[in-house]
């Protein structure tokens, strides 16, 4: 099913494109639809399905198509982790680029000028906000947090929370709302806890199971264990090694995209980027180039990830390791199409193994890890016990702040 079909407001369409996307995936064509309805939704989906948009769209769309009260907020996305709230966050950035629907992110650990700016948003009222459950209530117990208007509550990760013991948070914050809503549950696993938990907030839910796409068994799938300062010389040593046709590498990042782009052309690589920095014609030009054989590496931020639509790559280099399991399924699915083999090389630094692991988990099987050339020195230790954690100090900067709504 194409996103065309939903009937979506133009402005948001805008967005979907710009961010690459043409089909849905199955999760997508579940769940927005009742979303668009106005229906109660409990979903059991893990992360990596891409439950993120098939909320978040339709969430958008109604907040750009039917009726809000002006100054207040308007829907509130609860999840477990300060990480999750800045990727939703980002995503909900690129899914509204072209739309007036402001969105704010909500998280411990931030400065005095986030909260300042947290305040400011939650006062005057954002159309959405995306929080984890202690700062929200705390927000909440000083008064300003306008709620009277709010329509739509999501909680993602559900199970996840309980775990980390936000029951009573959660309590509270929804205590605060108007009693009617629409309300949307996903969680990874259904205990009689979340059931429960169900049972107080959703009212006639519709309730789906929703399980992750696989990518094809031909792919052959590769993770090199690294340090961010072995990333670029092991791209060029891949890239030596073997006399690749077609190489499509992704990135995280516009910064990365360009830095590696520069390195590779310095080093005689026929290479190319493309990113949300180039103008559309601009972008074009490239990918036709790619498409035609006659620009051989192209190095790309997410942006290319879904909807493209080329048969002949070679290698799939995820530079960086995606942020979820669907994201994977859909950056190693540009090769290995039609009846051609393919290659796929994932570079994981030690912040990036917990988030690695899920996908393993994910896709149910551990991804085969390659040797790192020696030239290239010592390299990180693959920690794949399930309570591993990232080590070195995390660095989190808040994504899009809160901007003034404009006039719908």
């Amino acid at each position: 099913m194409k996103f065309t079909e939903f009937g979506f407001d133009q402005r948001l369409m805008d967005g979907i494109d710009a961010s690459g996307y043409e089909n849905a995936t199955p999760v997508q064509e579940q769940v927005i639809p009742l979303i668009m309805e106005g229906k109660d939704v409990i979903a059991s989906a893990q992360t990596g399905t891409g439950k993120t948009a098939a909320f978040l769209l339709p969430l958008i769309n109604k907040i750009l198509t039917d009726p809000h009260e002006d100054h207040t907020n308007n829907a509130l996305v609860i999840v477990p982790t300060r990480e999750l709230a800045i990727q939703i966050a980002q995503h909900m950035e690129g899914l509204s680029y072209f739309t007036s629907v402001s969105s704010i992110a909500v998280y411990g650990g931030g400065d005095g000028n986030a909260f300042v700016q947290e305040k400011k948003a939650l006062s005057q009222g954002a159309d959405v906000v995306i929080c984890t459950p202690g700062k929200m209530m705390a927000h909440i117990k000083m008064g300003y947090v306008k709620m009277g208007g709010l329509k739509y509550l999501i909680l993602d990760e559900a199970d996840r929370m309980l775990d980390m013991g936000f029951y009573d948070d959660i309590m509270f914050i929804i205590d605060s709302l108007p009693k009617k809503r629409q309300n949307l549950l996903f969680s990874a696993t259904m205990p009689g806890k979340i059931r429960e938990l169900a049972r107080k907030i959703l009212h006639h839910p519709e309730e789906i199971n929703i399980s992750i796409s696989k990518p094809p068994e031909k792919i052959v799938q590769e993770a090199y264990i690294v340090y961010d300062t072995q990333k670029i010389p092991l791209v060029k040593h891949l890239l030596h090694k073997k006399n690749f046709k077609s190489v499509l590498v992704f990135c995280s990042s516009k910064i990365a995209v360009k830095n590696l782009t520069r390195d590779l052309k310095r080093a005689k690589f026929l290479a190319d980027e493309i990113h949300s920095d180039l103008d559309q014609n601009k972008r074009e030009e490239v990918l036709i180039k790619f498409k035609s054989g006659r620009l051989p590496i192209l190095v790309a931020t997410d942006i290319l990830s879904r909807g493209i639509d080329i048969d002949n790559i070679d290698l799939v280099i995820n530079y960086d390791v995606p942020h979820d399991g669907e994201d994977y399924v859909h950056r190693i699915g540009r090769t290995a199409r039609a009846a051609a083999e393919g290659s796929a090389y994932t570079f994981v630094t030690v912040k990036e193994q917990r988030k690695f692991l899920a996908i393993e988990k994910l896709l149910g099987k551990p991804v085969p890890k390659a040797e790192v050339p020696a030239e290239l020195g010592e390299t990180p230790r693959y920690n794949t016990a399930s309570s591993s954690r990232p080590t070195g100090k995390k660095n989190f900067s808040k994504p899009r702040r809160f901007q003034n709504k404009a006039k719908r």
